[in-house]
């Protein structure tokens, strides 16, 4: 992945508002945020959030599979970071030098991995630094 410009890392939760086809204001501003990054070419996801996407809308959601696929296999435009040994091991890290939980560490390293200056999710601490990566909560007054 290329470092050309300031990247951009989604977590699934922003991928979840985007798609829900609500008009409430945390998925007007996710759908902002990704046509924003798209525009710009800047947005970066990884295979973890693809999954936990398609498992998020197929559980929570009641979506029907093939749906929930569709809609997975239209985010998997954006640049997609592949989980692989290396990057385990820097979750592993991660997780045990910042106390995040293992999966948030592996958002965390796929974001790394893609040279991205900032992770868009509501699950971490807001306005954090975690190995250059600023945690932005979207959808807070707040950041």
């Amino acid at each position: 992945m290329s470092a050309g410009r300031d990247r951009a890392f989604l977590d699934t939760n922003v991928l979840v508002y985007a798609w829900s086809e609500s008009n409430a204001p945390k998925g007007v501003k996710a759908r902002s945020i990704i046509r924003e990054l798209a525009g710009q070419n800047s947005a970066v996801v990884s295979m973890q959030v693809l999954q936990e996407f398609y498992s998020v809308l197929t559980t929570k959601m009641n979506c029907d599979k093939l749906l929930a696929k569709e809609a997975m296999l239209g985010f998997a435009r954006i640049p997609l970071v592949q989980t692989d040994l290396a990057l385990l091991q820097q979750a592993i890290d991660i997780s045990i030098l910042t106390r995040l939980s293992f999966w948030d560490a592996l958002i965390v390293a796929a974001a790394e991995y893609a040279k991205c200056t900032t992770l868009y999710s509501e699950d971490m601490n807001a306005r954090q630094i975690i190995r250059g990566i600023r945690i932005v909560n979207p959808f807070s007054d707040s950041t």
